[in-house]
């Protein structure tokens, strides 16, 4: 497997050509990642309410069965009190009854308010799940206006994002998140070091970093000036393009 460093550097270049292939298209792309990420929030949405629903059917179908065992341990031990030999006995059931028909009770609350939650909820997963399908329209729409827009290059994006994924995969998510963060200020998010310097904003690295970039591929650097990943100025790279 290559080093992580490799990966994004791979990864940089295709973001390159994208971006070029990408210029024609005036503000589609920032609306194509606008519409992402509505439709990833409202997915999200529809998501979080779901499981929450699901938690709570458990817990009911749970609580139903320890309300029966509940009832019958309690009327078990309500037959035992007639067949007890001392006052003292008979004050240990009537306790331990007591203690049964307070569970009985706490969990029999627990199960109406958690039966109004779950009708609350579902209610909210409704809305949700209509905002989730319209933000799923626009973002199958406007997918199809850039694949109608990009004509002859169709082939070339599609492969170009086909190979980007395979190098993502083997991005650790920590690092991924840091590239896309940058790219959010610089689309170049990683430039080599050339001349002991960035190759982003030209600022002198230390000779230290310098060494620390070229000596520890599997992990991610930074120019101290403007944030931008470093790569070795002699990490050899592979025509992906």
């Amino acid at each position: 497997m290559e080093s992580q460093i490799y990966n994004i550097a791979q990864v940089a270049v295709i973001d390159e050509r994208l971006d070029e292939l990408h210029e024609d298209y005036g503000s589609l792309p920032e609306q194509i990642k606008i519409k992402e990420a509505n439709y990833s929030e409202k997915k999200n949405l529809v998501d979080d309410t779901q499981h929450i629903i699901d938690e709570i059917v458990s817990f009911v179908s749970k609580a139903k069965t320890t309300l029966v065992e509940l009832k019958d341990k309690e009327e078990r031990l309500t037959q035992q009190q007639f067949q007890v030999r001392n006052n003292k006995e008979f004050d240990a059931i009537a306790n331990e009854i007591n203690h049964i028909k307070a569970e009985h009770e706490h969990l029999s609350n627990e199960l109406r308010t958690s039966g109004v939650k779950q009708e609350n909820l579902k209610s909210i997963l409704d809305s949700q799940l209509k905002d989730y399908e319209i933000a799923k329209a626009e973002l199958d729409e406007i997918y199809a206006e850039e694949k109608k827009l990009a004509g002859d290059q169709e082939a070339e994006i599609a492969k170009l994002r086909k190979t980007r994924s395979q190098f993502v995969k083997d991005i650790k998510i920590k690092f991924m998140k840091d590239y896309d963060r940058i790219r959010t200020m610089h689309t170049d998010a990683a430039v080599k070091v050339k001349k002991n310097s960035c190759a982003g904003c030209f600022s002198f690295l230390p000779a230290q970093l310098i060494v620390e970039v070229r000596n520890n591929p599997n992990n991610v650097y930074n120019c101290e000036n403007c944030g931008r990943i470093l790569i070795p100025e002699e990490l050899y790279l592979e025509d992906v393009l």
